[in-house]
C-alpha cells in the first residue's frame, strides 16, 4: 500500500490550527466523500479520516500539522496526485485563502467530533 506523509510547520496556536483543521475535513467530506472525525486532545487533535481505499489520520498541533494515509491498491496509482491535491488544499487553508472548488459543495454534515475526548 502506499503511503502519503504531509508535515507542515506553522505558528497558528492550537486554538486557530484546530479551525484550519475543521475546514480541511469539512473539505475532505464534500469533495472527495471521506467520512472525518476529530479526536480532541489537551496538547493536540486527531483527525481521523476514512473512505474506501483509503485511511489516515491529521494530527493537529500548535506549531505543526503531520498527515498520514494510507492508500488501497487502486488509488496507489493515483499516489502522486493524490498527495499533491491534500498539499495543496492544506497550503491553501495555512495561508488564509480557500482552495479552489474541484467538485461542488454538497449537504453532508460537516466533520463530527468523536464523544471521547484523545488525550496526546
Amino acid at each position: 500500500m502506499p503511503d502519503i506523509h504531509i508535515h507542515r510547520v506553522h505558528q497558528l496556536g492550537l486554538a486557530k490550527a484546530r479551525k484550519v483543521a475543521l475546514q480541511w475535513a469539512e473539505d475532505a467530506e464534500s469533495k472527495f466523500g471521506m467520512a472525518c472525525t476529530i479526536l480532541e486532545g489537551d496538547t493536540s487533535d486527531t483527525v481521523e479520516f476514512t473512505r474506501s481505499g483509503v485511511t489516515g489520520t491529521l494530527i493537529v498541533a500548535p506549531d505543526h500539522f503531520d498527515l498520514d494515509a494510507k492508500l488501497g491498491f487502486l488509488l496507489g496509482a493515483f499516489a502522486k496526485t493524490i498527495e499533491s491535491e491534500i498539499e495543496k488544499n492544506l497550503d491553501a487553508l495555512l495561508a488564509g485563502t480557500k482552495p479552489a472548488s474541484s467538485k461542488p459543495a454538497s449537504s453532508k454534515p460537516a466533520a463530527k467530533k468523536a464523544a471521547a475526548k484523545k488525550k496526546t
